[in-house]
């Protein structure tokens, strides 16, 4: 395979294919292959994102990040998770939407953006919300293009000395801000539903 320069750390390494194999790991410290920490109903998103039927969220193990004050630091950090195929993270997303999701919601995928492609080849019947750090290279999400219908990305610092010391990103604003108007490129002006869920849009956390 090519080395991996998927996020703008641009490691530059060949990554393992799977955890079983003996291979090299980037700085998010995960194979390829999706590690998926939880999947479920969400209901504490924004409301226009969980409505009253819930997001079907699912949570990736390991981080391109790895802020000091992550909130999930045992998926980010300590990368908790069972390692799944392209057809069973597919498959994961069918059983959200069969459960009620509003959308499926993809948290922290950056890593995983090949398999999460792969898994999205056939369109999905209700949005996808790529939920993000917003360290993301630009070249990468252009990938997503089509298959990501609303993206919701932090906006974590505008200080490049704050975002070094804590979350080994000194150029996070600039990269972050790049990311987020190609995201917008991408989405146009958000649009939301006669019952006012987002259909598709940016929604920026900051």
């Amino acid at each position: 395979m090519n080395n991996c320069m998927i996020c703008p750390r641009q490691c530059n390494i060949a990554r393992e294919n799977s955890s079983a194999d003996r291979g090299a790991l980037g700085f998010c410290q995960m194979p390829l292959l999706p590690h998926v920490a939880r999947a479920g109903l969400h209901f504490w998103e924004e409301p226009c994102i969980s409505g009253t039927r819930g997001s079907g969220t699912v949570f990736f193990s390991g981080c391109n990040l790895h802020c000091v004050f992550c909130q999930n630091y045992e998926i980010s950090y300590l990368n908790k998770g069972k390692e799944l195929s392209i057809p069973e993270l597919r498959a994961l997303y069918d059983k959200l939407i069969k459960e009620g999701a509003h959308n499926i919601n993809l948290v922290t995928p950056t890593h995983y953006l090949k398999a999460v492609l792969a898994s999205l080849e056939e369109p999905l019947p209700v949005p996808v919300v790529y939920n993000t750090g917003t360290y993301e290279s630009v070249a990468s999400l252009k990938q997503l293009k089509g298959k990501v219908q609303i993206y919701l990305p932090d906006l974590k610092y505008i200080s490049g000395k704050l975002s070094k010391r804590y979350s080994h990103a000194g150029d996070y604003f600039a990269v972050a801000t790049a990311a987020i108007k190609e995201m917008y490129a991408q989405t146009g002006p958000y649009v939301l539903d006669e019952a006012g869920m987002m259909k598709s849009g940016i929604i920026i956390r900051h």
